[in-house]
Order: C-alpha cells, then structure tokens, then sequence
C-alpha cells in the first residue's frame, strides 16, 4: 500500500495530475482475526496521505455486506476518513439490496455523500448489472474475474482467468459485456478485472487495450505496480487521436458548433460529444494537450477526475 501511494506521487509530479487510483484493501488484506486493527492502518494511511497531498486520489474496499466486519469496517473507515477519500469499493454485490445496505451504512457513518464501487463477481449479479448500475449511489462497476470462474464450479477451465482465456471464452466474454453495457445505459464507469501475468507488459497493454477498445472500459484494475503505466498508456488516447480531436474541437468551436467537413468527412454534434470526451480521457490521464485546448478546460472547470 505504501509502495503504491509513493508511485501514485511520483507520477503525479510526473504528469502534472493524478492519473491512477489507489484501492486499499481489507477484504483480501485483513488477516483474519485482525480486521479491526487494519481498518484501522488503512484509515490513519488515507488521512495521513492526503494531510499532506490533498489531490491524492485513495479509495478502501471494505468486506462484503454479508461478512461480520463489514458494519465495523463502514462505520470507522467512512465515519473517520469519509471526506478525503474518492469512494468506497463494495466487493461480491449480488443485488440491489446490497448496494442499499451499503448506502444505509455509509448515512449512519455520516459520509452520505460518498460514492459506492461495486464488484460484481458471480454469475447471479451479471444477471442482476442493469439493475446494479441504475442505483444512483453506485459510480463505477468492477468484474471480479477469478470469483466468477470459480463460481461455476469448474465449467470454464483455469485459463479461463489467464491472459488469452478471459477474452476468448463465452461465458467470461459476455459477463464483461454485460458489465459494461449496463454502465453505459446509466452513465456509469465500468472497470476490468485484472490480468495476473504481471510480469509481461506487453501482455498486459495488449489487455487493456482490447479492454478499451473492444469491450468499452475506461478503467483497469491493476495488482502491482508495474502494471499501472502499460495500461495507462494503453487505454489513453494516442497522439494521432489528440491531433484529430484537438483539430475538430477546435473547427466546431469556431463555427459555433454548427456541422463542419473535417479531411472530407461530415461532423456535427453528436461526434463532437464523441471528440470531447477523448479530449477528457487525455486531459485526466496527463496527456499534452494543445494550449488551445487547455483554454477550453479551464473555461469549463473540468477537473482531473478518473472514469468520467
């Protein structure tokens, strides 16, 4: 946890803005018997952090609603550092309810107004991700691959949760699809799993852009450090892709966001929508921009949020 806040410095300083997240973990973190005490660890690190850096960007997940310290992890974790974290991750949602018991317990730690993460992570709860995504406390759904798999006893084989088998075989392909097609229909940010090769880059860029490119997430899970910049170069916008933005952003604008015919194609407003918002990924991912197009930013108070 401390490596990953140094890094999450380091390249703040880099890039001029925050450009990834930092989950700290009681779920998987916590040694049994010793939840308390780390809730506990996870909430002096996010309030000693942001004392000093307050743009940092520090989420918790917290235990499942279901599991005995989950109310004890709500009530000191949110009730203690609400205000300076970016959210709360729920793990192993099954159903609405979940969500709401989770909302429940963040008003009585007094963080009402802190968003909810959510993993799905079980056939049942794919089946349930519309309605998951449409609440309106959660911002952002995450697909728990290794829990998935496991959850069909067998039936989709271990690589199933390797590199190549998470993007190949039906039943883990089409929950991804349907996690991120549920956040979409509500606005929400879908986040993919995570790849465990993490010693081979070139495989772990290559998952992250087909997760962006052909499945429609615009957030990525990573489990060590060296994986943050294979993906964040990987689900940012390239350089061509900024020019082409930056050149019909800058067209539309100056033709009051009437139609324009851009190297012989038509744009209007709708694939304004679509240029403005790489623009945004390229801005919150710390990609040079061109000053133009810095104006336009700070003309409409945009900030360096993930996932939007």
């Amino acid at each position: 946890m401390r490596k990953s806040l140094q890094l999450q410095a380091e390249m703040t300083q880099e890039f001029g803005t925050c450009v990834f997240d930092v989950t700290l973990d009681c779920e998987d973190g916590a040694p049994v018997g010793g939840e308390a005490e780390h809730a506990a660890l996870v909430t002096e690190m996010a309030l000693a952090t942001t004392a000093t850096r307050p743009n940092a960007r520090i989420a918790v997940r917290v235990h499942p609603v279901d599991h005995p310290s989950f109310d004890a992890d709500m009530a000191h974790i949110a009730g203690r550092a609400g205000q300076v974290l970016t959210h709360i991750m729920v793990p192993k949602v099954e159903t609405v309810a979940d969500v709401d018991r989770a909302q429940a317990a963040l008003i009585t730690a007094g963080a009402a107004g802190l968003p909810l993460h959510v993993l799905i992570e079980s056939p049942a709860a794919v089946h349930r991700a519309f309605d998951i995504a449409a609440h309106p406390r959660v911002q952002s759904i995450s697909f728990g691959l290794m829990d998935f798999v496991s959850a069909h006893g067998g039936a989709i084989p271990a690589d199933g949760m390797g590199i190549q088998g998470q993007f190949t075989h039906p039943l883990v392909l089409r929950a991804k699809l349907e996690i991120a097609s549920a956040c979409h229909a509500h606005g929400k940010v879908p986040s993919h799993c995570v790849v465990t090769e993490f010693k081979n880059p070139d495989a772990i860029r290559q998952a992250a852009q087909k997760a962006a490119c052909e499945l429609g997430y615009t957030r990525m899970w990573s489990i060590h450090p060296d994986q943050i910049r294979p993906i964040l170069e990987a689900m940012s916008p390239s350089e061509s892709q900024i020019d082409q933005a930056s050149e019909i952003i800058e067209a539309a604008h100056a033709a009051d966001w009437a139609p324009i015919s851009h190297a012989g194609q038509l744009h209007d407003r709708a694939s304004y929508r679509f240029f403005w918002q790489l623009l945004e990924r390229a801005h919150q991912t710390g990609r040079p921009l061109p000053s133009h197009i810095h104006s336009f930013f700070a003309e409409s108070g945009q900030s360096a949020v993930r996932g939007s």
